[in-house]
């Protein structure tokens, strides 16, 4: 029986970098049957509401086997509703947030080559969006911490780690002054780790691990990356820059029984309908789903078609110093499959 996808097309450029996933899904000869239902600032601001995702959209994820969501507009202001991305986080505790963040052939690496992955714990923290007003002077963020939470991402990125062949975790904290969550946090870290005797455990400061990976981002090759929410949120796209653009980073939002592949980067509105942005990341993003769905040989394929157009360099967008258009180095991708 066929695997289903339900498909976010999403605001800003989202549409056609989701189009250029599902035109190179296509060209590999997927079988998955990929089921569009609406999300994000477009939707909400046409039909209002505290949500950005509608009652149908739901029931089809429900009924899916995974969710693929291009990038989505999160509108700010007090009052205004949860990310999508966060919503279906939340939904079906898809709480690690993988990056894989290595270096393309032929690119611009600013700092060198590098080959790592970030894990980021994808449910709680900062991003509950829990905010309290004490005075009209004072306002308090509130950051939840719990440790079910925290031994599932830590375990999660020690298998990720095993089943790499990488030797450590690398957990990321701020314990010195965040004693009671961040300690919590490196407390189920190390408990783990314990069960992993082969991976090494490397703890650093979130402000330390900011500036080591300016100064030789190298030292965490081949090593899982992980920390909390807000932090991890933070580094990953810090280390998104050492492999010279964010429209390369591909990312997925894992649980138990569900999850939804999305790339990294936001929604751009002002490049909406200029064919112009970097479709990797929503490309490589929809290949991984298809791996999840059991389509490795597809996978395969579209990441190795994908790696020899940027190998080569004749079909690549401004931001890897090209001049093709998105729909250009998408056809270049589907030729190099077919």
């Amino acid at each position: 029986m066929n695997k289903t996808a339900a498909v976010i097309k999403g605001d800003g450029v989202g549409p056609e970098l989701v189009d250029a996933m599902l035109k190179v899904a296509e060209a590999a000869g997927t079988n998955v049957e990929f089921v569009p239902c609406e999300a994000g600032a477009a939707w909400w601001e046409e039909n209002g509401g505290n949500t950005l995702i509608p009652d149908e959209t739901w029931e089809i994820l429900e009924n899916s086997d995974a969710c693929f969501k291009g990038p989505t507009t999160t509108p700010g202001g007090a009052g205004s509703p949860k990310s999508v991305a966060v919503s279906i986080r939340q939904k079906y505790n898809l709480y690690a947030n993988v990056r894989p963040t290595k270096t393309f052939p032929n690119t611009n690496t600013p700092l060198g080559d590098v080959d790592f992955i970030c894990v980021r714990e994808g449910t709680e923290g900062m991003y509950i969006g829990e905010e309290v007003k004490l005075t009209d002077d004072v306002y308090i963020a509130l950051r939840k911490i719990t440790r079910p939470a925290c031994r599932s991402i830590a375990r999660y990125a020690f298998e990720e780690a095993k089943k790499r062949g990488y030797d450590t975790v690398v957990p990321i904290h701020k314990s010195n002054i965040l004693k009671q969550t961040c300690g919590t946090f490196l407390e189920e870290v190390e408990n783990i780790g314990k069960e992993y005797p082969d991976i090494d455990i490397w703890e650093y400061h979130i402000d330390n691990i900011a500036q080591q990976l300016i100064k030789n981002p190298q030292l965490f090759n081949k090593k899982v990356l992980l920390s909390t929410n807000l932090f991890m949120d933070v580094i990953s796209e810090e280390c998104s820059a050492l492999i010279g653009s964010i429209g390369l980073i591909y990312s997925a939002n894992i649980g138990d029984n569900y999850a939804m592949f999305e790339p990294a980067h936001g929604s751009a509105p002002k490049y909406a309908g200029e064919d112009k942005v970097n479709p990797v990341a929503t490309i490589l993003a929809g290949a991984w789903m298809l791996d999840y769905l059991g389509e490795k040989d597809n996978a395969n394929a579209i990441f190795k078609a994908t790696e020899e157009v940027i190998s080569e360099g004749k079909y690549v967008t401004y931001d890897m110093g090209g001049s093709a258009k998105l729909s250009e180095m998408t056809d270049a991708i589907v030729s190099k499959i077919k």
